[in-house]
């Protein structure tokens, strides 16, 4: 199929004395992708397509105030507290967004933001936080209802201009990125009643923050010496995968779902420089959840982003017995025993004058 990379900004304001609600609160999930987004051009754009399910509980609030009395400017604040590392990055966001939206730079803007979730520890952070601030930006400048197809792309986009995974967050269920288009993603429209009820434990085996960035992994991809295999192998399943959701085949999803896990930290283990997030205890949790199958017959499915955390993803029908295995033999293995319960989710929300 074509992909159309084109996007039809409409629906914008064009003066900022129209911008009537001045500050704008968006709460965006965290995705988890099955298919990886490992490899990347351009402006953002992906080297292969991936598929990810959106969650409901792993999420970034982030408060936003557009001030047109002052000179333009940022100033952020994480979690309460004053973050100038992160301006670089927010800078560099809002002069690529700005391409697009010209009259975000008529304000000051005071962004203040918070995760449910450990920062910068292979959960997708960087996805919910863009497509949080990108969700309240527009929100601010556009006239579209945030419901509309038209406002979904949009975000879409612009998160995209962030962080690459974050523009699958834009959508509530199951998204797709690079399969009809390399600069926003789009929401599956067939998906089974098992996978629109997916339970999603997040094993947090470190909090802390990654020893190589994934803007650092993504670029090792270029010069990779399997690069190419692994995309021809990334849009075969994603093909598979597309199939699997909309026909309910869990035992195919458990299969698919954990070999791209490990091949996403194998590519990482042979670029050059190589270089291992995975730690001792998600080895651990990987060999028990294996075990755990082979006794019960549950189909529960392991996956990793660029880190050392585990999700472990299971139907809510078997939801009692998988979650009692985690309480008795998973959490030993997790720092301070930390578990996020999470499930597929409905997607962003928006709010105005909070």
């Amino acid at each position: 199929m074509r992909k159309k990379n084109d996007l039809s900004w409409t629906g914008l304001k064009s003066k900022a004395d129209e911008v009537s609600n001045t500050t704008i609160s968006a709460e965006a999930p965290s995705n988890i992708a099955i298919v990886k987004y490992w490899g990347k051009h351009g402006m953002q754009l992906p080297n292969n397509p991936s598929v990810s399910m959106t969650l409901r509980h792993a999420v970034t609030k982030t408060h936003l105030s557009l001030d047109p009395s002052q000179e333009h400017g940022i100033r952020f604040r994480f979690e309460g507290k004053e973050q100038p590392s992160f301006l670089p990055k927010l800078e560099q966001f809002i002069d690529r967004a700005a391409e697009y939206l010209p009259l975000l730079k008529s304000f000051h803007l005071d962004i203040s933001s918070e995760n449910t979730f450990p920062h910068s520890s292979g959960i997708a952070s960087s996805a919910s936080s863009m497509s949080a601030l990108s969700m309240a930006i527009l929100g601010a400048l556009s006239n579209l209802k945030p419901e509309t197809e038209e406002f979904k792309r949009q975000h879409s986009f612009l998160s995209r201009l962030g962080s690459g995974s974050a523009c699958r967050s834009a959508f509530g269920g199951w998204a797709a990125w690079g399969t009809t288009s390399d600069t926003f993603a789009v929401a599956l429209p067939e998906v089974h009643a098992e996978f629109q009820s997916m339970k999603d434990a997040i094993l947090i085996v470190s909090a802390g923050e990654k020893s190589v960035s994934s803007t650092a992994g993504h670029q090792l991809m270029n010069t990779h010496v399997y690069a190419e295999t692994r995309y021809a192998q990334a849009r075969k399943r994603t093909d598979e995968l597309v199939q699997i959701i909309k026909n309910g085949d869990i035992e195919a999803f458990v299969d698919l779902c954990e070999k791209e896990a490990l091949e996403l930290h194998a590519l990482m283990m042979m670029s050059d420089p190589y270089f291992i997030l995975i730690k001792p205890n998600t080895l651990k949790i990987i060999d028990t959840i294996r075990e755990f199958r082979r006794e019960t017959g549950i189909p529960l499915a392991f996956t990793c982003d660029a880190g050392p955390n585990v999700h472990l993803m299971y139907r809510e029908q078997d939801a009692q017995k998988v979650e009692n295995f985690i309480e008795d033999e998973l959490k030993g293995y997790c720092e301070n025993r930390r578990v996020i319960w999470d499930a597929c989710g409905d997607g962003p929300v928006l709010k105005f004058g909070e």
